[in-house]
């Protein structure tokens, strides 16, 4: 349990018991709520800096809003902590994200306040709009529809695809566009500066504020139509002043704001006067990524997620070890792709918002003219790579694998459809951990594999994916896919010369008598702690890591399957389609007839949980590749 709760906050289990207190109480609730979040992500970590930015927008919602009957969706869900403490989990709240507790994103199946699951960016317009369609074809005229989006949601295209489809849809919708200026990394591009010279414009806002007390003043003595005629004049005032035209009302949104985010007081008052303006309307507020913390509102990018802290001075607490370790995977890339760049001055870094979660801002500080940060844009990224690959670059794109997702159709088509030399480098491949079902890279293995032209490869440490990058920047290899889990690898002493790898060729890690384990990836390390324990028993197995998925090993298979009696294949994505069904299909092409066991993600979504918890879940962690050769034998 959270050993702070607060004098107004220990009396809150839902939003109905927040709607009787008085305004005067909210900013004193504000502030209470903040130091609970602190207090539990500073013992168990999760996402800070965007849950404390958005605490008085979140009191606020739910004080002037009727939810859970009135829809509201948080876009993107790491800024809900204030929203499920407030809607029944505060009890809950030290299980976030824990294995068997509650998600640390709004989740349909685990609260009726959670109007719709959230986990990756951009969708909350999209989802929303569907929302008040159906409340418009169901007569639930009364019904509000909130979308929340905001920590750089808007830049991606699913988002601008959802304006245009809404501000024609005469439905009642609110978009709230938090604007804190920053993802995880600071917000790029030509939508960001558009925003600064919104809210940083004075004349602007002197008006605005005055044309927003008009519009209440008129409303309320005369009612809608009057209110329509100011709508009329703000509308005509604003476009005279800015010096371009409000990109949302183009859209057909009625805009209103910049407004101060943290004034929670205010924010109620205006979330009740919204309700009574129909059609789509889009109000935009300033927040303060971090706010209440010291240390996150300095460092917004270090606190987005910063592990333990010390919740009185912020001070991040390190983690001690004695052994020296080795470095994280995106560290290994992160050098080595600036090593390749000083070396090959075809190559480029593109990534979709994410340069310090990858690694790519060593080679940004270093050359920030060849590293290129399109945004939350995962489908541009993968299009913009095939369109510098097409003029001869050599584009290395890193995307997390769950967000690879999101690109597929540019993958087929832009990519391997043209045979572009696009080096896709999957970050994050596997299973994440805490961040649960909507992070794992569980599916790349799968869904790559089954586009044409496309090489599919999985280094099982640090020294096989630098010389993977390596062997993709030689010569023109076509569509490369390089996938690598987060965090740190096996090797202390991992940066050796560099080694062309042939491609689709697996290696031999151990020989044995009648059982086999084929793994590809980081996950052969699991197998080799388990080969390790079978040999203490004197049990001697083969071990064989495929490294390729595309084009697989063919020799290493027909070697394999006329040498042992028994297959286990091993590996950390989704047992459907992946390593175990491509040897099943190898085995039916030739006519082999050996037995196979397959340990993988099973077909289901897994939870939150520790990386050690899900693994032991799924059946490869050490232990359970132990058991199954045992079983076996």
């Amino acid at each position: 349990m959270v050993e702070y709760t607060g004098e107004l906050l220990k009396h809150i289990e839902n939003p109905s018991d927040l709607r009787l207190l008085s305004e005067e109480k909210l900013p004193q609730l504000c502030d209470e709520i903040r130091e609970f979040i602190i207090e539990a992500t500073s013992t168990n970590p999760g996402h800070l800096g965007a849950s404390l930015g958005v605490v008085d927008l979140t009191v606020a919602l739910h004080y002037a809003y009727n939810t859970p009957y009135d829809r509201l969706i948080w876009d993107v869900g790491h800024q809900a902590y204030a929203h499920k403490i407030l809607t029944g989990r505060k009890n809950l709240f030290h299980l976030n994200r824990k294995f068997k507790g509650i998600s640390g994103f709004p989740r349909m199946s685990e609260s009726e306040f959670d109007a719709f699951g959230v986990g990756h960016s951009s969708t909350s317009i999209s989802a929303a709009l569907g929302m008040a369609i159906a409340s418009n074809l169901k007569k639930d005229k009364d019904r509000q529809h909130i979308a929340v989006i905001g920590d750089g949601s808007m830049t991606g295209g699913i988002a601008m695809e959802a304006l245009n489809n809404a501000g024609v849809s005469g439905t009642n919708l609110l978009v709230i566009l938090n604007d804190n200026g920053i993802a995880i990394d600071k917000n790029v591009g030509a939508l960001k500066d558009y925003l600064v010279d919104m809210s940083t414009s004075p004349v602007y806002n002197r008006l605005k504020n005055l044309i927003w007390k008009l519009l209440g003043k008129v409303t309320i003595k005369y009612g809608p139509d009057h209110q329509r005629i100011a709508q009329q004049i703000e509308n005509a005032i604003k476009g005279s002043i800015l010096r371009r035209s409000n990109l949302f009302e183009s859209f057909g949104f009625r805009y209103f704001g910049p407004v101060d985010g943290h004034d929670v007081k205010r924010l109620a008052r205006l979330f009740v006067d919204l309700q009574n303006i129909p059609g789509p309307k889009l109000l935009h507020i300033i927040t303060k990524k971090g706010k209440g913390l010291k240390s996150a509102e300095k460092d917004q990018t270090l606190y987005h997620a910063p592990g333990a802290f010390d919740r009185k001075t912020g001070q991040i607490i390190q983690t001690t070890c004695t052994e020296k370790q080795a470095p994280k995977y995106q560290t290994v890339f992160g050098r080595t792709i600036l090593e390749l760049a000083e070396k090959n001055d075809k190559i480029v870094g593109v990534t979709p918002a994410m340069p310090t979660g990858c690694s790519l801002n060593l080679m940004m500080e270093k050359m920030p003219e060849r590293v290129f940060d399109v945004g939350i844009a995962e489908q541009h990224a993968v299009t913009f790579s095939a369109g510098l690959a097409a003029q001869g670059m050599i584009p290395f794109c890193n995307i997390y694998s769950t967000f690879m997702q999101r690109a597929y159709d540019q993958v087929i088509h832009d990519v391997a459809l043209q045979k572009l030399p696009v080096v896709l480098c999957l970050d994050r491949g596997g299973l994440v951990g805490e961040d649960g079902a909507t992070h794992h890279g569980a599916f790349d293995l799968a869904y790559l594999r089954s586009v044409p032209e496309m090489i599919v490869s999985a280094p099982m440490n640090e020294e096989e994916l630098r010389n993977l990058m390596y062997t993709a920047q030689l010569k023109n290899q076509g569509a490369i896919s390089i996938r690598y889990p987060r965090g740190r690898g096996v090797m202390p002493e991992w940066k050796t010369a560099f080694q062309e790898i042939e491609i689709g060729n697996g290696r031999i890690i151990s020989e044995g008598e009648k059982i086999a384990i084929i793994s590809i990836g980081h996950i052969g390390n699991t197998v080799i702690k388990a080969c390790e324990k079978l040999l203490e028993e004197n049990i001697r197995i083969g071990h064989f890591d495929m490294r390729f998925l595309k084009p697989i090993d063919e020799e290493m298979l027909h070697h394999i399957l006329k040498n042992y009696q028994k297959i286990i294949t091993v590996e950390d994505g989704t047992i459907i389609g992946g390593l175990g069904s491509a040897v099943l299909e190898f085995m039916s092409d030739h006519n082999y007839h050996t037995s196979v066991k397959r340990l993988g993600i099973p077909d289901k979504f897994i939870e939150q949980g520790s990386i050690a918890e899900l693994s032991k879940e799924c059946g490869f962690d050490a232990e359970g590749i132990y058991l199954s050769v045992k079983t076996l034998l």
